[in-house]
């Protein structure tokens, strides 16, 4: 005769034994999956804090850099002044002794029997405006300028006759440029020839 063994209750033991070490398992992953996300987390979050304090470290610089940035603007805005300054008063000290000149040069140019009503002047063009006792006076002002070493381009606008006989005048409106420097004289050198 066989003998009969019960392995229910052995399979049961098996199945829950099975169920014991899934379980603890599961547990087991489901701490491991906790851990790994809190030491990600930490990671991260370090990772973002260290990130933003170099983003604070670097807008702190950068705040710095932008006040030293407009320092330098503002001296060089001081620099430009400064130096547009100074080339007035170098043009001005350049021109002192020119303003002289040009005066004299109007007194040396004005032939006898021309007066001068009015003068103006725009930029480095001089407007005249007088009279004459004759318009060949006027064309001897207009000689004198054109072989003056501190004007050129003498430009006659109108000249108007006044009055009959010997009281007769000639009104004219003229202009003159106003050169920066004298105009170089050219020297005329006569060789004299040996007639071979």
């Amino acid at each position: 005769m066989t003998t009969r063994v019960n392995l229910l209750p052995w399979r049961e033991m098996r199945r829950k034994e099975q169920d014991r070490q899934l379980l603890s398992i599961g547990v087991f992953a489901w701490m491991l999956m906790g851990l790994v996300i809190f030491y990600a987390h930490l990671h991260v979050s370090g990772m973002i804090e260290r990130q933003n304090n170099r983003n604070a470290y670097l807008n702190a610089e950068i705040k710095k850099l932008d006040k030293v940035i407009k320092e330098i603007s503002d001296i060089k805005k001081q620099r430009a002044a400064l130096i547009e300054r100074m080339n007035v008063i170098y043009k001005l000290q350049g021109d002192r002794t020119r303003i002289v000149h040009l005066m004299d040069e109007l007194v040396q140019t004005l032939p006898e029997g021309v007066y001068y009503a009015s003068m103006a002047q725009k930029g480095n063009t001089l407007i005249l405006k007088g009279s004459a006792q004759s318009n060949a006076r006027v064309s001897a002002l207009m000689r004198n300028f054109g072989s003056s070493p501190w004007f050129s381009e003498p430009d006659l606008k109108v000249v108007q006759a006044k009055g009959s006989g010997g009281g007769r005048t000639s009104n004219f409106d003229m202009t003159v440029k106003q050169l920066a420097a004298p105009k170089k004289e050219t020297k005329t050198t006569i060789q004299a020839g040996t007639g071979k």
